[in-house]
């Protein structure tokens, strides 16, 4: 059967995909920077109470009381770019989303349970004891579980040619177990949010320590080191995940491959600096640095579904409906959500000093 048949009709556009495209690299951005620090400081945390014992304590406690602050700030970030990928990829996300319907609901429960976990992580700390490593391992659990199902869900969209699985089961429980990009590509994103994770650690102790805090100093330590191991054992997972990649997606001689291969390399010095820096103490050096890296990683991942989808489908064969006030309407509405956004993370950010709310 030929799988282009299965491919349905995308919708109209009101305005240039550009535009759709451009908000969904900077709201993937943000959102890809918060799942990081979330899932990266909770492994972590997890990692220290199984080895760190007493002395790990305050960096624990500290991850505690931010996890749900950044679980909450994580789901609201993505909600925007997986409209927008919606926007411009429906017509695969939603065939794919019903192919492992079963599953994709799941991400939903574990998201619901591992956000009341950590909050019982936090509100319970003292209480719980050693029974904080199965409260913070299921939490963790959960968050990793629901990066292995958007993982099949967004590599299963990229295949149809996979698609005609359904009719052999068509019980919504179908995942990409046979795609040879699924695995390395969620190690390398596990990976690179247990380095965030690692920053983040670094940075805020870096914060605390220029505010006279003496005990800073030995975790800013700790987070530059996480940072930077993680970073190397990324570069093994990367080019394992790079090459897996089909030939016509890796192939220099298309301006897409061509494009992915500049990207990757100016990521892998970006990333190589980052190393240096952190392993060197250089807190913001290796920040400045690691961003840009941020930002290249979902260029080419952008890049790599563009390519795997050529052979059905390119964004300059969506039609466009010329409705400009919408747009309009929605980029006003989307900035003062920003705005609202940045209120919401100011005030999180006394209650966390302060354990107070203050208005």
């Amino acid at each position: 059967m030929d799988p282009s048949a299965l491919i349905p009709t995308p919708d109209t556009l009101p305005v240039s995909w550009g535009w759709f495209e451009l908000l969904l690299i900077i709201t993937l951005f943000l959102h890809i920077i918060l799942m990081n620090v979330m899932l990266g400081t909770g492994i972590i945390a997890l990692v220290n109470h199984f080895r760190g014992g007493p002395d790990s304590e305050p960096l624990t406690r500290e991850i505690a009381g931010k996890l749900p602050f950044a679980i909450a700030f994580t789901v609201n970030f993505g909600v925007a770019p997986l409209l927008f990928v919606q926007v411009l990829y429906g017509h695969f996300f939603y065939t794919s989303s019903v192919l492992m319907a079963n599953f994709w609901l799941f991400v939903i429960a574990f998201l619901v349970s591992g956000y009341y976990m950590a909050y019982i992580y936090d509100y319970k700390y003292d209480a719980l004891q050693g029974a904080r490593v199965p409260v913070l391992g299921y939490t963790v659990f959960a968050l990793v579980a629901i990066a292995f199902f958007m993982t099949n869900n967004f590599t299963l969209a990229q295949v149809p040619e996979t698609w005609t699985r359904y009719f052999d089961s068509p019980t919504g429980f179908l995942l990409n177990l046979g795609d040879p990009i699924l695995f390395p590509r969620l190690l390398h994103m596990i990976t690179a949010a247990i380095a965030v994770g690692g920053m983040s650690i670094a940075l805020y102790y870096e914060l605390k320590r220029r505010r006279g805090d003496e005990e800073a100093a030995r975790w800013v330590r700790h987070g530059c080191s996480w940072f930077g191991y993680a970073t190397i054992a990324n570069f093994g997972f990367g080019f394992w995940f790079y090459g897996m990649l089909p030939e016509q997606v890796r192939n220099s001689s298309t301006l897409a491959g061509g494009m992915i291969g500049v990207l990757l390399l100016a990521g892998v010095i970006l990333a190589a600096l980052s190393i240096i820096y952190s392993l060197r103490g250089k807190i913001l050096p290796a920040m400045y640095t690691v961003l840009p890296t941020i930002l290249i990683m979902i260029l080419i991942r952008d890049l790599v579904r563009a390519a795997y989808l050529r052979p059905y489908f390119s964004l300059s064969d969506l039609e466009v409906v010329s409705q400009h006030s919408p747009m309009v309407v929605f980029l006003i509405i989307f900035l003062g959500g920003l705005l609202l956004n940045y209120w919401m993370f100011k005030l999180a950010w006394q209650v966390i000093g302060n354990r107070e709310v203050r208005s």
